[in-house]
């Protein structure tokens, strides 16, 4: 055809011109340690703001992931904790990040013409240098699907960044309030060992004066035993949530303790994985795109500059994929890419708000279980004081005094224990939604 004719390159012999000084340049700007890129990559933190920003039309999901606030206090424990767990956090998904948005701002100019500069050593010795520009007249949509491929798979990595430090957060704060749970419930334990080593006393003074016998002491050791291990227990499982917390923490984070009130309704944001769904539907759709593009005719113009200062040009046409008899069955599944990715979103969307209805339904019988039992705890330690005035005067004997007491005393640690369970699934909501960590800092 005329255009191929036209590109035929001559052997010459190499002397100083445009096309040798050109090539040689841009053999220079395509090294990957350009000033731009470096300074980039070495920037921490605001990964999806300059992703946003990156971009001429921000994306719905980047502007969403951007607006999301922190529901954590501001300071005290949890600030402490969640600041810590951040900063230690190697971050393998902002650099995911990073490279996806390196990658859509190397897309953003896929229209513009292509420059590919050649080097040769012809066979009588002489090096033939030319410079051949390429501008795509019509590819059926295929550059743009790449757009939106690169634009998609940055919103699939923010998301994915999202995820993972929401996810770091909720580890971290776990972590500690397992631990403030077990140093109170130990704290409880003591407290009841101190109380058995009370009763333990009294039955060795009442065996001493035959007014017990050996079984009845038994019994109360058995039980100070018990609590005793309890104790002992919990003291353990709080050395080690605060070892697996600070194994993640950037600083110790020693002298911190008790609970901090989050707010009742966290908002209706939307969730991570359901997020994550569109972003990932977008590029699916798009990589369909792409790949419809190349059963299409392409256009583009060619043109040839050889270190002579001749141009030749022409015209080409040709086809990406080669169409054979399973082409339609090809493209009937790359047109059901959409819907395929409308029911990924339905499914994520479904499962998430099952998800999120079932702990926000658990919080709501702990939270009902917690007042009630605030009541019978009270009764219990009511009755309670009532028997050790029976016992004073001989109605009541030792043992059904200690047996109301391991009751109360079970009673209290169940209790306390209620607490730390709503607060631990009303940081599984948040994280869920995205709500532990700024967007705007990620």
């Amino acid at each position: 055809m005329p255009g191929h004719r036209g590109l035929t390159r001559r052997a010459g012999a190499l002397r100083s011109g445009p096309a040798i000084l050109l090539t040689l340049a841009l053999a220079g700007c395509m090294g990957s340690d350009g000033p731009g890129v470096a300074k980039s990559s070495m920037t921490p933190g605001g990964e999806i703001r300059r992703a946003g920003d990156d971009t001429q039309n921000r994306s719905a999901i980047i502007g969403e992931l951007l607006s999301r606030k922190s529901i954590l206090p501001s300071s005290g424990a949890y600030a402490e904790v969640a600041q810590a767990v951040i900063e230690a956090n190697a971050a393998p998904a902002r650099a995911e990040l990073r490279v996806a948005r390196l990658k859509a701002e190397a897309r953003a100019t896929n229209w513009l013409p292509s420059i590919r500069p050649s080097l040769s050593l012809t066979d009588l010795g002489e090096t033939f240098a030319s410079l051949l520009i390429e501008q795509v007249l019509f590819d059926g949509g295929g550059r743009k699907a790449e757009r939106a491929f690169a634009a998609a798979d940055v919103e699939v990595a923010a998301t994915t960044l999202a995820q993972d430090f929401n996810q770091r957060v909720f580890e971290g704060l776990g972590h500690y309030i397992r631990a403030q749970r077990a140093l109170e419930q130990a704290s409880l334990a003591n407290q009841a060992v101190g109380r058995m080593a009370e009763f333990e006393r009294i039955v060795g003074i009442r065996l001493e004066g035959g007014m017990s016998d050996r079984s009845e002491q038994r019994i109360i050791q058995q039980k100070t035993s018990e609590m005793r291990a309890k104790a002992n227990d919990d003291r353990f499982q709080a050395q080690q949530s605060i070892a697996s917390l600070e194994a993640m923490a950037s600083r110790p984070l020693s002298g911190l303790s008790g609970l901090q009130s989050l707010p009742a309704d966290i908002g209706a944001a939307e969730p991570l994985a359901v997020l994550k769904a569109r972003a990932e539907g977008s590029r699916s759709i798009a990589e369909a795109d792409m790949a419809k593009s190349g059963y299409r005719p392409g256009l583009k113009a060619v043109a040839n500059l050889n270190q002579d200062g001749d141009v030749e040009s022409g015209l080409s046409v040709d086809f990406d994929n080669a169409i054979g008899l399973g082409t339609g069955a090809e493209l009937e599944a790359l047109a059901m890419t959409g819907e395929l990715a409308d029911r990924r979103i339905a499914r994520a969307s479904d499962e998430a708000s099952r998800s999120l209805i079932a702990l926000q339904h658990e919080i709501t019988t702990l939270q009902a279980r917690r007042a009630e039992g605030e009541t019978v705890l009270a009764q219990t330690g009511a009755t309670l004081d009532m028997f050790t005035e029976q016992y004073k005067v001989g109605r009541r004997s030792l043992l059904e005094l200690v047996n109301m007491f391991e009751s109360w005393s079970g009673m209290q640690r169940e209790q306390a224990s209620l607490k730390y369970e709503i607060a631990l699934l009303q940081l599984q909501i948040a994280r869920d939604r995205g709500v532990l960590v700024d967007g705007a800092a990620l």
